[in-house]
């Protein structure tokens, strides 16, 4: 298959300076967010999602931060996504040690998952392309084999509490 668009580097992907400027911002979060992040990601690996507000040892303007922030997704109450894990079923869905069972947002989130974790990950998706199913064993190194896989990257309005459909 010849590409009819641009093929490029995440390093070229992350060269942006509006790319980079967003993520200073984030990383800007005081010590409380830090931690109420950590804990929620935490229970995200452990427990899925979504994940009661209330429930949170953290008080909801450090959660409601984090949501201004795009850092997390809060809809009634609850936290939705907590970058790159979603609560609810995505195009992408994740196998973990143990059996345990998730969704990350997109594929770039699932593709770094298993470096976050220190563990092996099986994604599973279809592709963009041909809408057939993909099984790609990850590693915390990268793809394990030679998969032929490329990830679509695409500029989209207004992504805010969205997970992407697509690898």
């Amino acid at each position: 298959m010849t590409a009819s668009f641009p093929l490029r580097t995440a390093a070229e992907l992350m060269a942006d300076p509006d790319f980079e400027a967003r993520w200073k911002e984030r990383e800007s979060i005081g010590v409380p967010a830090r931690a109420a992040l950590r804990d929620i990601l935490a229970r995200f690996v452990t427990g899925g999602g979504p994940i009661d507000v209330a429930s949170l040892a953290h008080a909801a303007e450090v959660v409601a931060e984090l949501d201004a922030r795009d850092l997390v997704y809060v809809q009634d109450g609850r936290v939705i996504l907590a970058y790159p894990w979603s609560g609810t079923p995505t195009a992408f869905a994740l196998r973990l040690s143990g059996g345990r069972e998730r969704w990350a947002c997109c594929a770039i989130d699932a593709l770094g998952i298993a470096a976050m974790l220190g563990e092996p990950v099986q994604v599973q998706a279809r592709c963009h392309h041909c809408d057939e199913p993909l099984a790609l064993d990850i590693t915390p190194e990268g793809p394990a084999g030679e998969t032929g896989v490329v990830a679509w990257v695409g500029t989209r309005e207004d992504l805010r509490g969205k997970a992407c459909t697509a690898l």
